[in-house]
């Protein structure tokens, strides 16, 4: 679990966040939405301890990130995984050494170690005889899969996904969902996704919370967005006449 408390971020004597106070159960799949400028990105960096708030805190399963020596917040970053937008792959590298590449950054384990690990993570993905493959000779949803496979090969605590669907098909974007979903269900990790799609929120938006202009405007799930009367929130989710019929069919319980 992530606990935030009173999260104040500021650049240049502008306040970003104003003040958050949320949390992020383990075990589930937690989004922030948001229009751009919301502070979304801005908070998944401070929850992955690149940014350092001027006030407030974050807890990691009760840690306090602020009271913890330099040697203990490497050890915690170490527990994080994660899943940049577009992938963010090596190019020269195979699907094998992309995924193999947290472990010789973190751990001592001997190659043989190493490679037992990149095989499950590429399992576990259905990435299988994709191991020698670079990622221009892959599709961008198989990319994608390296990217989760190389955030997960550390067997991380934590799991932290920016914008994971972008660039993907309507299709290939659901199938991500629910990886990511599966995975966090399966190693019990706190999962923290920052997304605009609407298709994710409805997919696996267990919980959710919504920024706008620094502030958490809204919490809840994926059944009570669509009954909300928050008109940031409801301007945001029903932009496009899909998302109108979607609502009116949860309100009329169909």
């Amino acid at each position: 679990m992530i606990e935030v408390t009173n999260l104040h971020k500021s650049f240049n004597g502008e306040e970003i966040l104003k003040g958050i106070t949320t949390t992020f159960d383990r075990g589930k799949t937690n989004l922030i939405i948001g229009t751009s400028g919301s502070g979304k990105t801005v908070f998944l960096k401070c929850l992955l301890g690149l940014f350092t708030p001027e006030q407030g805190e974050i807890c990691y399963d009760g840690n306090k990130y602020s009271e913890l020596d330099e040697e203990e917040q490497r050890n915690l970053r170490e527990k994080m995984g994660m899943v940049f937008q577009g992938s963010a792959l090596f190019d020269s590298m195979t699907v094998e050494e992309n995924i193999m590449f947290p472990l010789m950054m973190f751990t001592k384990q001997k190659k043989e170690e190493m490679l037992e690990r990149v095989h499950e993570a590429i399992t576990r993905v259905n990435l299988e005889n994709a191991n020698n493959k670079l990622p221009s000779e892959i599709s961008g949803g198989m990319q994608k899969r390296v990217a989760i496979a190389r955030a997960i090969v550390t067997r991380p605590k934590y799991l932290f996904c920016d914008e994971p669907n972008s660039g993907l098909d309507p299709r290939t974007a659901i199938v991500i969902d629910n990886l990511i979903k599966e995975i966090t269900e399966e190693y019990d990790i706190t999962t923290v996704i920052n997304t605009h799609d609407m298709n994710s929120v409805m997919e696996i938006g267990e919980k959710i919370i919504f920024l706008k202009n620094g502030h958490l405007e809204w919490e809840g799930d994926k059944s009570q967005i669509f009954k909300t009367d928050n008109k940031a929130v409801t301007d945001f989710v029903y932009s496009s006449n899909l998302f109108k019929k979607v609502r009116d069919a949860q309100l009329k319980g169909l």
